[in-house]
């Protein structure tokens, strides 16, 4: 008994201990480098165990610590660690900007949103994010110098020749913006740009829930849908970028009018305009978000909305997964995030049109980072491009 006891009582303290790492932690990530005192207020732990903790977390290299200045008095700042270089991935779409901050071990430094009104000015945009950039870092105690790339995951189709925008009007204002220049201009490091599923796709190969699966397909869903498309570990963009943009496939040769100039497509249907729009009567005005938030609160009529899409969405999937043939597929973005009500559905419209015989059953997973991995997936693209530009170079 005394055993017994003494094992739920070790158990209890080990517990406790990772609750207050993880806590401390947490706290770091979301407010930036602080010192011990200001710890001890934020995460609610006393001073002691604070500094233990921080002690052993420096030992095992998940944080770091420099000294400063606090009212006049010495002070340890304590930050998270960084490995090597900084690499910034920013998502962009209709009402949102998403920055993310990772190292090359691929850490979350630091994140930060910023909600963007409905046909922002994309220049403003640009502006505002190089400014979050700049306040970012200095809140984690870190330099623009330890940036060693920028990555931009857009919200629209993006030719892979021209780094622009491939198809007009899909994100209003950005059209034929050299989204480049002005970043690279700012920070004096290399900047990629790609759509927001290719970025997502490779966030959830490189770090997600499909690390290890060299052949699979993403599927990412926000303001509308597109897809990421990895073979043999590498992402299939095809000719001009546009493989995977699913949401431009017809499925209502008779339908309203999509924003890319065709008629019936997908995102007619399943993008975040049209969602809301099916509650405005019973809910009135809606965003995604607003969806999301309902139907995994239980609401009847979204949890509809969003099933109903998802058999949409999985209707087309079916069409690439016949021609790419995946391993798995992944589903991220903000329907995704509302669980079995989006998964369930989508799976089952899904294997509904492939092949009834196949010995491999394509296997449906939810993502790792279903919101946020487009901006992580556009700082690994720029990590990656600029290691694969050294090594080039070295050879």
């Amino acid at each position: 008994m005394l055993l017994g006891m003494a094992g739920r009582l070790f158990g209890s303290q080990t517990s406790l201990r990772e609750a207050n790492r993880a806590n401390l932690l947490e706290c770091i990530h979301r407010f930036g480098a602080m010192t011990q005192v200001e710890l001890a207020e934020s995460s609610g732990l006393s001073t002691a165990t604070v500094s233990n903790l921080v002690h052993q977390l420096v030992d095992e290299g998940k944080l770091e610590t420099q000294n400063t200045v606090r009212n006049g008095r010495r002070a340890t700042l304590v930050a998270l660690a960084r490995q090597q270089g900084l690499g910034v991935g920013l998502s962009i779409g209709r009402r949102e900007l998403l920055l993310e901050i990772i190292d090359y071990s691929k850490s979350v430094i630091a994140e930060h949103r910023l909600p963007l009104a409905l046909n922002h000015k994309a220049d403003t945009t640009l502006e505002r994010a190089m400014v979050l950039i700049n306040e970012t870092l200095s809140n984690v105690g870190a330099s623009p110098d330890e940036i060693v790339g920028i990555g931009v995951a857009l919200a629209a189709p993006v030719d892979s020749r021209t780094h622009t925008i491939a198809v007009p009007g899909i994100l209003m204002g950005w059209d034929g913006l050299d989204v480049i220049g002005p970043l690279s201009t700012a920070f004096h490091v290399p900047v990629t740009v790609d759509n927001d599923a290719n970025a997502s796709a490779l966030c959830e190969s490189r770090m997600g829930a499909a690390m290890g699966k060299p052949d699979f397909v993403c599927i990412h869903t926000n303001d509308g849908t597109g897809a990421g498309v990895m073979i043999n570990g590498e992402l299939w963009r095809a000719v001009t970028g546009l493989a995977g943009e699913i949401g431009h496939v017809q499925i209502d040769p008779l339908g309203s009018i999509c924003a890319c100039g065709n008629r019936g497509c997908l995102d007619t249907v399943v993008d975040e305009r049209r969602l809301v729009s099916l509650l405005s009567v019973t809910h009135g005005n809606m965003t995604m978000n607003d969806l999301v938030a309902e139907a995994n609160a239980g609401d009847p009529g979204c949890r509809r909305v969003v099933s109903d899409a998802a058999v949409r969405i999985g209707q087309v999937a079916a069409g690439l997964c016949i021609a790419v043939d995946p391993e798995i597929v992944v589903l991220g973005g903000k329907l995704a995030m509302t669980g079995d009500v989006f998964l369930e559905p989508f799976g089952e419209s899904l294997q509904r049109l492939l092949f009834p015989s196949a010995l491999t059953p394509i296997q449906v997973v939810p993502a790792a980072y279903p919101e946020t991995c487009a901006a992580l997936g556009a700082a690994l693209m720029v990590i990656e491009h600029v290691e694969s530009t050294r090594i080039s170079q070295a050879a």
